[in-house]
Parts: structure tokens; sequence; C-alpha cells
């Protein structure tokens, strides 16, 4: 196995941090407690990594037999998210939460991965075919190849500026992170046609596959949430409950002059 230069390490570092920065900022107003925001955080970073490596451990076999199969390289960003996105519902169902969270993973996810791909591109994998355009790079081969790591980056780094303004203005509420991951799908499904991936049934790559299976999956939970309400039901409620708390505390200072004012009167009674 070749050597991991320290820069993929040190952005592989950078996007980690940045990511846990921005999902610490975009779950305060979730109303849960330490250890739930923690447990969840743990499913869909467990929930990822076993995804994004299992077709990789799975086609080798011999490396699964003597251990080392999930140490070893490769991943897939596709299935990564899935298995993140399945991770956090396992993790808020074993903890008993009913929040809805996934739009507070949209940004952290978009910008880690916009900015982990610069970590693809010091290490030289996740590289593109042969190309003729004036901004292609040589990853050491000889070869001017198209930069798909910094393509792909640029795509996650703007998802990330979008979805942080439909956030902050409640746009699209409880569908943020299907809709990322289905937007990351239809851009693997055209992007798949400058990487030089192997080609299975009618011409399409493995990762097209999956982008369109996963597309599928994420429209279906779209088109059931419209369907069912899902979404309304949820927002009207911590409506009313933050309605509701915020009355409450802003009667309690009237309450106590009341109490007080009648006290006053007796005395002077």
């Amino acid at each position: 196995m070749a050597a991991v230069p320290w820069t993929h390490t040190a952005i592989m570092a950078l996007a980690m941090a940045a990511g846990v920065a921005a999902a610490r900022r975009s779950q305060r107003t979730l109303g849960l407690t330490g250890g739930q925001r923690l447990g969840i955080c743990l499913g869909a970073v467990c929930g990822g990594l076993v995804a994004a490596r299992l077709p990789f451990v799975l086609a080798d076999w011999d490396s699964l037999c003597r251990g080392t199969a999930w140490l070893a390289s490769g991943k897939t960003l596709l299935l990564g998210l899935a298995g993140g996105y399945l991770g956090v519902e396992l993790a808020k169902w074993s903890l008993g939460v009913r929040v809805r969270t996934g739009d507070s993973f949209a940004v952290p996810a978009a910008l880690s991965i916009g900015i982990g791909r610069w970590a693809c591109l010091a290490a030289g994998c996740c590289y593109g075919t042969p190309t003729t355009l004036p901004w292609g790079i040589d990853i050491g081969d000889g070869i001017w190849r198209h930069p798909v790591q910094i393509y792909e980056s640029i795509f996650h780094l703007a998802a990330a500026a979008v979805l942080e303004v439909a956030f902050r203005r409640g746009w699209c509420r409880g569908q943020l992170i299907k809709l990322y991951i289905l937007g990351y799908a239809a851009y693997r499904l055209g992007s798949e046609a400058i990487r030089p991936e192997a080609r299975l049934w009618l011409g399409w790559t493995g990762y097209q596959w999956a982008a369109l299976v996963l597309a599928a999956l994420m429209s279906w939970l779209l088109w059931r949430d419209v369907c069912t309400g899902r979404d309304l039901h949820q927002v009207q409620g911590a409506g009313h409950v933050q309605g509701s708390t915020q009355t409450h505390l802003a009667s309690q200072p009237e309450v106590a002059r009341q109490s007080q004012v009648a006290g006053q009167a007796q005395e002077a009674s």
C-alpha cells in the first residue's frame, strides 16, 4: 500500500473539524441532550464509514478472511452518505429521539466533503480521465487529467452555501439532507463520464447504478413526507410547544406582580 502524504491526513483532519463545528452550531436548537447529540453523531460517522468501505470489503474475500479488509484503502462516498443517513436513524431509534435532525446534518456534510475532496487531490486518488483542457492536472503519471476532485469540491462547497441559506430561512424544512443527497446522486450520474471507472451493465459504472438507486430512495422519502404532511405537522407541533413555553414564561412576571399586589392589599386591609 502506498504511503499516504501528510497533506492528505491534515486536510482530512481539517474537514472533520469543520464538519463537527458546523454540526454543533446547527444542532443547538434541536433541544437534545449532550448524550443524544453525541449518540446521533456517532451513528452518522460509524454508519458512513462502514457503508463507504463495505463494497470494497465484500470484493476482497482474502483480506476479509485475514481480518485486514476494513483497514485497506478504498471508500465510496455515495454509500457513505446513505450509511450515515441510516446510522442517524438507527441512533435516534435507539435513543428514543423523535426530533427531525436531517437539516442539521446537511451543511456539515457538504462542508466536510467539500474540504475532504482536496485530500483526494493531495493523495492522487479519485482522479479523472485524460483531457486536453488547459486546467488539466498531472497526478504523477505524466497524463493530464480532469481534476474531478476539484470539480466535486466546488459542487459540495456550493451546496453547503445554498443549504446554509435554506437552513437559516426555513426553506424546505425537514428535507435538506434528502435534497442534498439527491443532488449529489444526480451530480455523480453525470460526472462518472469523466472518471476512469469500470463499465458494467448498459455501459454504466457501479457508482452510477448506486447513484440511481440512492436517488430513487431519496425521491421516495421526499414524496412520502409531502403526501403525508409529515413535516408540516411536526413544524406546527413544534411551533405550538415553543409558543406555549414562551407564553408561560412571559406570563410568570405578570402573575408574580399580581400576587404581590394582592398581598399588599390584604396587609392594607
